[in-house]
């Protein structure tokens, strides 16, 4: 659902729920998110958006609910393929469970499989203003990334169906639909919280009851933006990992092997400027690399409140050439997607009949918790 793409602050995330100024415990947390069902993730997909799910359930309190799940409605805004989406969906679920989810911790489903999501969605379109739609860039740069382009300015709403349009609505319906406390999303996200706050106030007015939903607050994660490792020196633009670029070597797969990504990495472009210093703007290459490393380093070590960032990586090179930084990416990578890799691998091989139990259990327990919602609403909007 959230795409964590932009580059934030480094926040720990909390595991200690309590008021600082009555210093009573807090309610339990309702945290939601959902990922495209792309099949098998980049690197960047992996760093932004999984790693952090894997972050929350560790840190989260034993009485938080966490709903992880693939977006396959909203996979629906672009053409897709009917067999590639049916396999990508499975293969992304196995891809989360792989990298470390537990279905006995965190709620792991597609979203496709609880029709509640969408009705909720039309209820919330009622009463959607076309206009502050109309003002959202998100369908902009989903268009252009999609279509691999070089600027959203290259979009232009001729491309522009009403499901795109429509797309910040149905994530508003996914986090109201489980009363979600908490939405874990990069900042480039915040405008469709904030719209995803402002269709709850009108429907709990709509409905008379200011209680209805509660107000979802924003987990701002740790949401590393990762480059294409061929992506162009300045003034040119820099270019995102993406799976639709048409050169395998401009990003790393989560299936690659070791091989193929000491390959990947050894022809990533940096620069030969010394000394190495992190400049995302101007010396984007060389930025990349510290990102990635920073982020393999901390997901690793474990420890959420020692954090380290680019500026603490590059004083290690001192006196280094790119070289030395290129190896140590490389080794920092291969061992931090080994476990997954071959995780992910043992699933394939023994078939999909547990993973597609993941999915019908969580499914399952997702009902559970937004049949109730929308029967509410319902009632309250007279139609039951």
């Amino acid at each position: 659902m959230f795409s964590l793409c932009r580059r934030v602050p480094r926040r720990v995330l909390p595991g200690c729920r309590h008021n600082h100024v009555s210093n009573k415990p807090q309610p339990p947390r309702v945290i939601f998110s959902g990922i495209q069902p792309t099949g098998i993730p980049h690197l960047g997909n992996f760093l932004g958006a999984i790693l952090s799910w894997v972050r929350l359930q560790r840190t989260a309190q034993p009485d938080d609910l966490l709903y992880f799940c693939t977006v396959g409605w909203h996979a629906l805004t672009l053409p897709q393929d009917p067999v590639e989406l049916r396999n990508n969906r499975r293969d992304m679920l196995a891809i989360l469970l792989a990298s470390g989810l537990d279905p006995k911790r965190s709620v792991i489903f597609h979203q496709d499989e609880n029709q509640d999501h969408v009705e909720l969605a039309w209820i919330l379109n009622c009463f959607a203003p076309v206009g502050k739609l109309r003002r959202m860039t998100s369908w902009k740069t989903r268009l252009a990334d999609s279509r691999n382009a070089n600027s959203e300015d290259e979009i232009d709403d001729s491309m522009l169906n009403s499901g795109l349009l429509t797309y910040p609505v149905l994530q508003a319906a996914d986090v109201l639909a489980y009363k979600a406390t908490h939405i874990p999303v990069g900042e480039d996200q915040t405008q469709h919280l904030e719209l995803a706050r402002d269709l709850r106030d009108v429907l709990n007015r709509v409905c008379s009851d200011k209680h209805l939903f509660p107000a979802p607050k924003q987990l701002i994660t740790r949401s590393p933006r990762v480059l294409s490792l061929l992506s162009p020196a300045p003034p040119a633009r820099p270019v995102k990992m993406s799976k639709s670029a048409a050169n395998p070597n401009s990003r790393i797969l989560l299936t690659d092997t070791p091989d193929q990504i000491q390959k990947k990495f050894r022809s990533a472009v940096t620069d030969s400027y010394l000394p190495m210093i992190f400049d995302p703007v101007e010396r984007p290459g060389v930025a990349n690399m510290l990102t990635i490393l920073a982020e393999c380093e901390n997901f690793t070590k474990g420890d959420e409140a020692n954090q380290v960032d680019e500026h603490d990586i590059v004083k290690r090179y001192e006196g280094l050439g790119h070289g030395a930084l290129k190896n140590d990416v490389t080794e920092a990578v291969i061992e931090l997607l080994r476990r997954p890799r071959e995780e992910f691998e043992k699933l394939k091989n023994n078939g999909d009949e547990w993973i597609d139990q993941v999915a019908r259990d969580g499914a399952r327990r997702a009902k559970e918790r937004t049949s109730p919602v929308l029967a509410q609403v319902r009632s309250k909007l007279g139609l039951a």
